[in-house]
């Protein structure tokens, strides 16, 4: 492959980042926590008097649900992307599999216009549905990270694609802040406050999403099936894959270790990325123009974040940088503790910015690293994905459990800062065994 043509993929493969990176910023983390919070609260000036829902009979906190509700979508990808995955590698049809959980994504999230106080069931389950597309892609577009880059070259191609997300999502964020900051002027698009142009947001996402998407679904390349097991059905054949994936996990102490330890530090860091805007909402009582030029901020400082920890895993190693950079979440969660004022959150949130692109990109590298030469590699890329939804599962349950139980989110920083440290020291056991076994200096 010319050094041209692989530079073709690359960017096809990045733009995917591009085209799903709105979903992240316009819908967990911009406009829609902002406009669910509004249609689920009732104020009286600034003071909250009713933050209950009714969600199919069932009385919950708005956020708590949101956190429900997410936890739940990513429980069910955990529980069927190691299936899907194998039958991916053991068909050659990852990208058929990229592209369903992509355009379910999509449609969920247009499918957020219709989204009112009155249809709140509905909304929340085209906002469970929209995270099923998301995550469930990102698994068989992530496997194909070690195939279309050398080892040498996924720091730079990971950091790439975090890269082309930040920049996508804010160029579309943009967009729509055209729409909800002066609505009066798109009368003719059936806008006429700002509930309504927020709604018209989701579907601009879904679009967006559903557009940009098509460019790496075209470039990616397809790959030929892997050889056929007709004593197995397809669904036992998927099982099977991932039974010689498991054995090969336990030849692999490194890599092991540090799935405990990314484990543990996702539950923090995705927890983080999915409810600040809800803490600010609900804690700050910051409005919604603070919240999402906060936002901004984050996704402009990660672009930057991103190519900085690339950089700096090349100097001393991705798992140095790692902990690190997981020691940097850990503060920033007792700083939040303690955090009252808008400004104090516009500091804690450039942190997170310069530290959240970081650790996505470089976790994502050393994983595709520390994998032994294989063509299984969707299987072995489910294992990542999965170990990511479980902790969010976990991280997104605890969180919105806590606050149901506690009346505030303050109390559900505290276990933040517990799977932080838990994944510390397992990172720092990981990094051990990698001195131990002399991994090569781009690891340690």
């Amino acid at each position: 492959m010319s050094a041209g043509s692989t530079k073709k993929i690359h960017r096809a493969w990045s733009m995917y980042d591009w085209a799903n990176s709105a979903y992240n910023l316009v819908i967990t983390s911009t406009i829609f926590p902002a406009y669910y919070t509004a249609i689920t609260t009732q104020k009286q000036g600034e003071k909250i008097v009713n933050d209950k829902v009714h969600f199919f009979g069932a009385t919950v906190t708005n956020t708590a649900l949101s956190d429900y509700a997410l936890a739940a979508a990513y429980l069910i990808i955990a529980i069927i992307s190691p299936i899907l995955s194998s039958i991916a590698d053991y068909k050659g049809n990852k990208k058929a599999f990229m592209r369903l959980f992509c355009y379910m994504g999509s449609l969920a999230c247009a499918g957020l216009y219709f989204f009112k106080a009155d249809t709140l069931e509905a909304g929340i389950v085209f906002f469970a549905v929209a995270a099923i597309g998301y995550c469930g892609s990102l698994v068989f577009y992530n496997a194909f990270l070690p195939e279309i880059a050398v080892e040498a070259d996924r720091d730079r191609v990971s950091a790439q694609g975090f890269a082309y997300g930040y920049v996508g999502s804010v160029l579309l964020q943009l967009l729509c802040f055209v729409f909800v900051f002066n609505p009066s002027a798109f009368h003719w698009l059936g806008i006429y406050n700002e509930g309504d142009a927020s709604r018209f947001a989701f579907l601009l996402v879904g679009i967006w999403w559903f557009a940009f998407a098509h460019i790496p679904l075209t470039v990616l390349p397809n790959r030929k099936p892997q050889e056929q097991h007709p004593e197995h059905n397809i669904l036992v054949n998927g099982f099977h894959e991932l039974k010689k994936v498991w054995h090969q996990l336990k030849k692999l102490p490194v890599l092991r270790t540090y799935l405990g330890a990314f484990f543990f530090y996702s539950m923090g860091v995705q927890t983080v990325m999915l409810a600040a805007t809800f803490f600010g909402s609900k804690e700050l009582k910051l409005e919604t123009p603070q919240l999402i030029s906060t936002i901004l901020i984050i996704q402009l400082v990660a672009i930057a974040g991103a190519y900085l920890m690339a950089k700096l895993s090349e100097r001393f190693g991705n798992l140095r940088v790692l902990l690190f950079v997981v020691i940097v979440w850990m503060l920033i969660c007792v700083y939040a503790y303690f955090i009252t004022t808008a400004t104090q959150f516009y500091i804690v949130a450039t942190v997170v910015g310069l530290v959240m692109g970081g650790i996505q990109s470089l976790s994502r590298s050393t994983y595709a690293k520390l994998m032994p030469e294989t063509k299984d590699t969707a299987s072995f890329f489910s294992f990542y994905d999965v170990t990511e939804k479980i902790a969010i599962v976990i991280g997104m349950f605890s969180f919105g459990f806590i606050e149901e139980i506690t009346g505030s989110m303050r109390n559900s920083i505290l276990a933040l800062i517990g799977f932080f440290v838990a994944g510390m020291v397992i990172l720092y056991l990981a990094l051990a065994k990698a001195k131990s076994q002399h991994l090569q200096n781009s690891v340690i």
